[in-house]
């Protein structure tokens, strides 16, 4: 941020001291930015503006027709006032009406603000006055400051704020280089916008927060074609950012209609809306819990024909909701596809097992042939996290050499150190380290940091591996006890007469000896369950259908490629070692009807794991002595 301006945010934080919480700095601070910003981009055309409202009064014309071109934006203000000239005595009244009189699509800002409340406190607090002079006496003209230099101004602000108010500033930004590296990897492919004349393309962000990720990509289009357009659409959650977004694009001539206020997951509010591009950095492990009902509602209700037909995530992680509803938004390939670039921690790529909600949500992307590519960032790139973190880019018209192919890329190694930390963010990713990862993905070869695998690669079925139960069994007075109450048990004295008889290797032996030739289905479990004993020298119970009852406890789960057979696999991996095992050939999958559920996962670590030696012991041994003389030494002059 310009340090004029930083000095400035500063000094008029100080003026807040005392009156105000630090944590409640911003909620001040951030409006009279935007009003102060408003009313420099309107400065020019203001007299203009004044005349032709005084001309058009009583006239009955809509000023929304007329006055934004008088004004050359889209918003306008038709008050006598400026923040220079509210005057110290009737300061609030003023203001308001200063506010008032702006048009709708600006004055919504300060109402999602709650603007109105924090010109109440400021008066009560006297320091109304003191801080619109301060606001009117700096240069937010677009001549002193773009458009990208005011949203940068904007994010530290929030960051800030939020730091000294404890929350979560990163939720609502990302930082630029990772946003140039998302849009640099979706839009690198689309030539037509690159080169063409009049194009005109589509952009949506799910989880908007600042609209920072919007303005990067268009001004990255206008940058490599000033004769394409770009038009954003959004949907943002949080009052404030919302606030920050509708200003931004205002300023910057884009129809706010477009941009909505709102939760995305339990209410689209553009649901017949499709897009060229989409673009988003959901929260991380974000839970749903409070959307839980409208979510579940639509999965079962609408199935595929909503937005969460494949499943639903666990409630703790609502990362692949926002996937899901990105998918939903695609055009249809006759009219150009979609292409989408998403930032996603770790979990979405292998949390739940076959059959989860998680693992069913990767089946579609991948059988459907969505997944373009996953590119592995480094850690320390946000604000407030320092985790690993992904970029996944789907698009559904592939170019046919990429077709049933998925690319990962390992760009953890693509950083420089930041010269002063932000928050958790201690590295960017600087211009020459995007062009190398874009190349990467451009070549689209195998090398140390590209790996290609087909769709199905990521898949496997979970085979369910079952081996007998075997039991012996022996009568005592406890089992006989357990037994007897047990309901429906039957022929208790004929077991009673085994008391103390010894054990017996097999069911049949058991049964014979105390000349019991049948048992109901309730008696047998309760013969297993009182007199049994688990026991891997005893012959296996049969079931009552002749079979062999399968022991729970021995119970394992065997993950087989998908394209492997998986009875092969069975017999060279797993009987071996279990000569007595079976697959469990009624456990199903849901969706194919073959023996064992598919299940999706994506191991980065195992296709970019590289095995570093440990060092020497003479090496290590050598530094151990070195540390140790270095703390004798110490210990020396500490002593003397």
């Amino acid at each position: 941020m310009n340090q004029n301006l930083a000095d400035f945010i500063w000094n008029v934080a100080d003026a807040l001291r005392g009156p105000f919480k630090p944590s409640l700095y911003g909620r001040i601070i951030l409006p009279f930015t935007v009003l102060r910003r408003l009313e420099c981009v309107l400065e020019p055309t203001r007299d203009a503006v004044l005349a032709q409202h005084a001309k058009l009064a009583g006239t009955g014309v809509d000023l929304d027709l007329v006055l934004p071109n008088v004004a050359a934006a889209p918003f306008y203000n038709t008050s006598k006032y400026s923040l220079a000239t509210l005057g110290s005595t009737s300061t609030r009244a003023n203001l308001e009406e200063y506010v008032s009189r702006f048009s709708a699509n600006a004055r919504q800002i300060f109402e999602h603000f709650g603007f109105d409340n924090w010109v109440v406190k400021l008066e009560q607090a006297n320091l109304l006055y003191l801080i619109t002079q301060k606001f009117a006496a700096i240069d937010l003209h677009p001549k002193a400051l773009s458009n990208h230099e005011m949203g940068l101004v904007f994010e530290h602000l929030i960051r800030k704020f939020a730091e000294a108010a404890n929350d979560d500033a990163g939720e609502y930004f990302t930082p630029r280089d990772v946003v140039r590296l998302v849009t640099t990897l979706v839009f690198a492919n689309d030539h037509d916008a690159l080169t063409g004349e009049g194009i005109v393309r589509t952009v949506y962000d799910c989880a908007a927060g600042t609209g920072g990720f919007l303005s990067s990509a268009i001004e990255q289009v206008a940058e490599w074609n000033a004769g394409a357009r770009l038009v954003p659409y959004a949907q943002e959650l949080n009052p404030e950012t919302y606030a920050i977004c509708v200003a931004d694009k205002l300023i910057q001539g884009y129809d706010v209609r477009n941009l909505k206020l709102g939760n995305t997951l339990s209410g689209d509010q553009l649901r017949q809306e499709r897009f060229d591009y989409c673009l988003a950095n959901p929260p991380f492990g974000v839970k749903w819990e409070m959307v839980q009902k409208v979510v579940a509602d639509e999965h079962k209700t609408l199935g595929y024909a909503g937005r969460f037909g494949p499943g639903l995530p666990r409630v703790g992680d609502g990362s692949l909701l926002f996937l899901m509803h990105l998918l939903s938004k695609r055009k249809p390939v006759e009219l150009g596809g979609t292409r989408i670039g998403i930032i996603l921690s770790g979990s979405p790529l292998f949390n739940g097992g076959a059959g989860s909600g998680e693992s069913e949500i990767r089946r579609w992307i991948l059988e459907n042939d969505w997944l373009e590519a996953i590119i592995a960032l480094p850690t320390d790139l946000f604000y407030n996290t320092g985790i690993g973190t992904y970029v996944w880019v789907l698009t559904n018209h592939k170019p046919q050499a990429r077709r049933g192919k998925v690319q990962l890329l390992d760009a953890t190694s693509q950083h420089s150190p930041m010269r002063k930390s932000l928050g958790s963010k201690r590295k960017l990713i600087a211009q020459e380290q995007i062009d190398a990862i874009a190349g990467w993905h451009d070549a689209f070869a195998e090398s140390d940091t590209s790996k290609l695998f087909g769709t199905g690669d990521f898949g496997y079925r979970r085979i369910t591996v079952e081996r007998p139960l075997r039991l012996r069994f022996e009568v005592t007075e406890k089992s006989l006890a357990t037994y007897a109450a047990t309901k429906g048990a039957e022929h208790v004295p004929q077991f009673a007469a085994l008391t103390g008889k010894g054990t017996f290797a097999n069911l049949a032996e058991f049964l014979a000896a105390a000349k019991v030739k049948k048992l109901a289905k309730g008696a047998r479990k309760a013969v297993l369950d009182a007199f049994g004993t688990r026991d891997p020298a005893a012959q296996p119970v049969p079931d009552i259908d002749g079979g062999t009852l399968a022991d729970p406890e021995l119970r394992e789960f065997e993950n087989v490629p998908l394209k492997q057979d998986i009875r092969e696999y069975f017999r060279r991996e797993v009987l071996p070692h279990v000569p007595d095992a079976w697959i469990d050939e009624d456990k199903r999958d849901e969706k194919d009807g073959r023996v064992g559920v598919v299940g999706y996962e994506i191991n980065f670590n195992r296709y970019f794991y590289r095995y570093v030696p440990p060092r020497p012991l003479e090496e290590i041994d050598a530094e151990l002595k070195a540390v140790e003389a270095e703390i004798e030494a110490l210990l020396g002059e500490v002593v003397r």
